[in-house]
């Protein structure tokens, strides 16, 4: 015992204050458990957000890139032809062939991009939708 101690009586807990405490550092380990099982699910949540936002980027730019190939095959494919063209009027009538063809490729790749980007952008809303209510 320390010297500020000796003689004074010895004061005993109450057993209802002990089983206080225990219950009150029970409920606090409890609630701390919860907390941080939430704290994982959010950042589990987040953590799918953010990989589908990267797949959803990573899809398009994908698609973007397929496109841009094929565009430029198609424009090689017509250079070799337009070589064979036999005077100026057939010329004419290939370019604007080709031209006509490509608005039409394009305008279908632009619409496609655009579906694809929005589908991505509503799919990535709906995770981060579903993490913040996590």
């Amino acid at each position: 015992m320390c010297e500020l101690m000796r003689g004074q009586p010895f004061i005993e807990i109450p057993n209802e204050i002990r089983t206080v405490a225990e219950r009150n550092a029970e409920q606090a380990k409890l609630a701390f458990n919860n907390c941080m099982q939430a704290a994982q699910e959010a950042v589990s949540a987040f953590d799918q957000w953010i990989k589908a936002s990267q797949v959803g980027a990573l899809g398009i730019s994908k698609k973007a890139m397929s496109f841009a190939q094929r565009n430029v095959l198609s424009a090689f494919e017509f250079a070799q032809k337009i070589v064979q063209a036999k005077d100026i009027h057939e010329f004419i009538r290939m370019q604007t062939e080709f031209v006509q063809s490509q608005v039409q490729v394009l305008s279908e790749q632009v619409k496609d991009l655009g579906e694809t980007a929005t589908k991505t952008a509503m799919d990535v809303k709906d995770l981060g939708e579903t993490a913040t209510k996590a």
